[in-house]
């Protein structure tokens, strides 16, 4: 069990952009007032990261009310320029929306990040996180970030192959993944995946 890494994914709590359908990648949005968050044990996670924007920190505050946090705004969710805000009703008329929910991979939002782009920061910013654990003793972290960051890094590191679109995780839920310290680098796929056990914990 020492020579275990484990880092839990927890993806935001919802808010009412999200129940309303919209593309809120940078749209700095509050958690809506019923959002539910899992019940976890502060003591198992030695390191907290966070997305910068209020509803990742909002939920982090929830679920790690007396641990120091660390904001990195490199775990934010993509961000979709002149599409924030905007829902499919308002843009399933638009020719390059219509392109890009075609090929998302390599058609961009108009004044947003490409999916490269989007890539490369998640990249960085879990880099950092594997270096900072590496060099400590501390066994277990956790980064509360949006559901296309964790996505990403699924298809990363799960030990199941699967594409970006065919992981699915609810708000306010998490997932952890746990590798060898001693076999852990940035590109190792961890040994096992698992959910967060979910006891609906209510906002407020």
């Amino acid at each position: 069990m020492d020579d275990r890494v484990v880092i839990t994914l927890f993806r935001h709590g919802v808010t009412e952009d999200n129940r309303r359908g919209a593309y809120i990648g940078w749209t700095n949005s509050h958690l809506s007032e019923e959002a539910t968050f899992p019940e976890v044990d502060e003591d198992d996670y030695d390191l907290i990261w966070m997305s910068d924007l209020n509803r990742c920190t909002e939920t982090a505050e929830h679920l790690f009310p007396s641990k120091e946090k660390m904001k990195n705004d490199a775990f934010r969710e993509m961000h979709f320029g002149e599409w924030e805000g905007k829902t499919y009703a308002d843009l399933e008329h638009d020719d390059h929306y219509r392109s890009w929910i075609s090929d998302p991979l390599t058609v961009s939002p108009p004044g947003g990040e490409s999916f490269k782009e989007f890539g490369g920061r998640v990249d960085k910013a879990f880099d950092s996180v594997i270096d900072q654990v590496k060099q400590t003793p501390n066994r277990s972290a956790a980064i509360v970030t949006h559901g296309g960051v964790i996505r990403y890094l699924l298809t990363k590191y799960a030990p199941t192959h699967r594409s970006f679109w065919e992981w699915h995780v609810q708000h306010g839920t998490g997932v952890s993944l746990e590798w060898k310290r001693s076999e852990w680098r940035s590109d190792a796929r961890c040994i096992s995946l698992r959910e967060v056990p979910i006891t609906a914990k209510p906002n407020g």
